[in-house]
């Protein structure tokens, strides 16, 4: 049995449905009530509360575990006494390339290699997704407003990033890797805002934040040292989260999906 934290998120709901199609037994794990496929267990839960995660590790042998919560060695501990002996945790390229920012994901990193558990950490850049928070802008005025308009990032498809933990989930030779997850190619805000424009079918306008405003709008979803770490990767982007990494494509065989895909498959969001 594979157990699956954040069961409602645009990776996880994903990847329980992946799971299921593909034949295998699913416990999903979320803090409120989901639609999920038929045969799917749920248990509600949360990372904050280990101990309450009793029922859901009971007889699995995999774990798919989100950064979340403040003490992942008593979730590792509680999913290795249920039994599971292989965990995947989706992390974040921050944890790599900006530890001094994303903290939080470098201890879950370090707990999970030190958990004795067979372990893979996932480490996407930037969701395709993230484009989710220019929806309202775009439907009420064809706006889209963002920082650094002309500063490329190969952002990435939460489905790749699901079909890869759904791989590594499932199949052996991932044991102790490390995968960087992003797209084919960087694109900037700008660029992103014209690919919605044109699954839309109308031109989208671009209007440049300051920093100082994007900061502002930032603070009300994201710690503040988050937020300077993003700023950071927005911003004055590594050469490591500019780049575009084949790692995607060596575990699914096929190249990322791009985020003009992403906005034509997605577009309902938008109109």
């Amino acid at each position: 049995m594979i157990v699956v934290t954040g069961a409602t998120g645009n990776v996880g709901g994903r990847l329980v449905a992946l799971l299921a199609a593909a034949g295998e037994r699913v416990t999903a794990v979320s803090r409120r009530a989901a639609e999920l496929p038929e045969g799917v267990r749920h248990v509600r839960g949360d990372l904050e509360d280990p101990a309450g995660l009793k029922d859901a590790f009971d007889g699995a042998d995999a774990l798919f575990l989100l950064v979340a919560g403040q003490d992942p060695r008593a979730v590792l501990d509680a999913a290795r006494a249920g039994g599971v002996g292989r965990v995947v945790l989706l992390s974040s390229q921050g944890a790599g390339t900006r530890p001094e920012f994303y903290r939080h994901s470098a201890a879950f990193e370090d707990a999970v290699r030190r958990s004795g558990l067979e372990w893979t950490i996932l480490r996407p850049g930037g969701f395709h997704s993230n484009a989710y928070a220019w929806a309202e802008s775009v439907r009420g005025g064809r706006t889209v407003a963002a920082p650094f308009g002309d500063v490329g990032l190969p952002t990435v498809d939460p489905g790749d990033i699901a079909e890869v933990a759904a791989a590594v989930l499932r199949e052996d030779g991932h044991a102790g890797r490390v995968y960087e997850l992003t797209g084919p190619a960087p694109t900037t805000p700008r660029e992103r805002a014209a690919a919605i424009g044109a699954a839309l079918g109308t031109p989208v306008r671009f209007a440049e934040q300051t920093r100082e405003e994007a900061r502002a709008q930032m603070l009300h979803v994201m710690p503040e040292q988050v937020v300077e770490g993003t700023l950071a990767i927005l911003g004055e982007p590594l050469e490591a989260e500019r780049r575009a990494g084949p790692d995607v494509e060596r575990v699914l065989g096929r190249a990322p999906r791009s985020f003009a895909d992403w906005a034509v498959r997605n577009v309902a969001a938008f109109r």
